[in-house]
């Protein structure tokens, strides 16, 4: 591996299980990417995207959990790109990953055929998701990374809904205080809603909800068991320690309860 910039820093995640390259300035993963990941229900063999990927936290998490998964990384910016594509390569996950360099955005000509070659059967997404009204980041990285207009959530759901197959489901991350408006987004043309609320301590309000929705489901809205990420005394949670420092899945999955070893 060549000598890494003076810009760039080697972290470790997962308590050592997992080492990304990622920018010293600007946008870099927190505990959303890694909570997110937890609550994609994808199973050996799935094929699997990542809107919005970085330099690969969440979907490296999410590959460290589940083997056999296949996941592609879209990140419209190049040198996050590249570094993604040095993580995966690094963590040993080249034949299970491949990142793609593309503006969710944006839709082209091409991109119809694009998508209907690429059908999903989860796509998982952490979205910019605070308002561009508020005070933005000097860092054009971190701002894009943090702050969208108003069409981006909507953009990025439709743009799941037309790369899932006929059965896929999305998920994503977002403000607790925008749960109305993921619901909404998600009524048109997703149906077995499920959502998870995750709570900082017992007596804080929610501050992410982390919601799934699947094509053609027809399921009723089921609120699954919150997340509390610290006690009263503001320690990690067990469970917090199992999905942040040992990749767990939430809810934990039946057969492997999630546990602090």
């Amino acid at each position: 591996m060549r000598d890494r910039p003076a810009d760039i820093t080697d972290d470790a995640i997962l308590n050592g299980r997992l080492h990304l390259f990622q920018p010293k300035r600007g946008h870099r993963f927190g505990h959303d990417a890694i909570l997110l990941a937890a609550a994609v229900a994808a199973q050996s063999q799935d094929r699997v995207a990542e809107f919005g990927a970085g330099v690969g936290a969440a979907s490296l998490a999410l590959l460290s959990r589940v083997a056999g998964v296949h996941v592609t990384l879209f990140e419209i910016d190049d040198e996050l790109c590249t570094l993604a594509r040095e993580n995966i390569a690094r963590n040993g996950f080249s034949c299970r990953a491949q990142v793609v360099h593309r503006d969710i955005m944006a839709e082209t000509a091409e991109d119809s055929p694009a998508r209907a070659a690429a059908r999903f059967d989860h796509i998982f997404m952490n979205p910019p998701f605070n308002p561009t009204s508020l005070q933005a980041s000097p860092d054009a990285a971190r701002r894009a990374a943090h702050a969208g207009d108003s069409d981006l959530l909507r953009t990025w759901v439709n743009r799941a809904h037309d790369m899932l197959s006929s059965t896929g489901a999305v998920t994503l991350i977002w403000r607790a205080d925008g749960l109305d408006d993921v619901l909404h987004l998600l009524a048109n043309g997703f149906g077995g809603i499920s959502v998870i609320p995750v709570y900082p301590a017992p007596d804080r309000a929610a501050i992410r909800i982390i919601a799934t929705g699947r094509k053609d489901d027809r399921s009723p809205l089921r609120i699954l068991p919150a997340l509390t990420l610290n006690d009263r005394n503001r320690t990690p949670t067990d469970d917090a320690e199992a999905i942040l420092r040992h990749g767990g899945a939430w809810p934990p999955e039946p057969s492997q309860p999630n546990k602090i070893t």
